[in-house]
C-alpha cells in the first residue's frame, strides 16, 4: 500500500505495547559493555475500516513485520541516549512503512534507583508531500 492508502482520516491506529527488546544504550561505560532491556509501545495510523472490509494483510499494516523492524534496528543499534534511539526509530518507521506519523514511548527500566523505569514518549510526523495527502 502506498502512504496515501496507509494514513485513514478516521483516526484508526494499530498499536504494539510492551515490546521487549535487548540493546546498549547508556551513557555510562558499563552501560557501553552489557545489553540491557528497554521496553517499547508504538502507535502508527491505519485504516482499520478498509482492512475489515477486505479482511487482508494487505489491506493494513502488519504488525509483525512492525515488531520486527524495530526489534532488528533497536537490537543492532549502540546509543547513548534514548532520545536518540526514539528519533531513529521514529524515522525508520515513517520511511518503512510510508506512514504519515508515528508515537513511540520507550522505557528503561531500573535506570533510576526508586523508579520503575524511566524513558521517552515522542509522536513524530512525515514532511513533505506525502504528509500532505499528495
Amino acid at each position: 500500500m502506498n502512504a496515501k492508502e496507509m494514513n485513514p482520516p478516521r483516526g484508526d491506529t494499530i498499536f504494539l505495547r510492551g515490546l521487549e527488546v535487548e540493546c546498549i544504550v547508556g551513557v555510562n561505560e558499563w552501560e557501553r559493555r552489557v545489553r540491557q532491556r528497554v521496553v517499547i509501545d508504538l502507535e502508527l495510523p491505519v485504516d482499520c475500516a478498509r482492512a475489515a472490509a477486505q479482511d487482508d494483510i494487505a489491506d493494513t499494516l502488519d504488525y509483525g513485520r512492525v515488531a520486527e523492524t524495530v526489534k532488528d534496528a533497536v537490537g543492532a543499534s549502540s546509543y547513548r541516549l534514548v532520545e536518540t534511539m526514539a528519533e531513529r526509530t521514529a524515522s525508520l518507521l515513517l520511511r518503512e512503512f510510508g506512514v504519515d506519523w508515528v508515537r513511540i514511548h520507550i522505557e528503561k527500566p531500573g535506570a533510576v534507583r526508586g523508579a520503575r523505569a524511566v524513558g521517552i514518549a515522542i509522536e513524530r510526523r512525515r514532511e513533505g508531500p506525502a504528509a500532505a495527502g499528495g
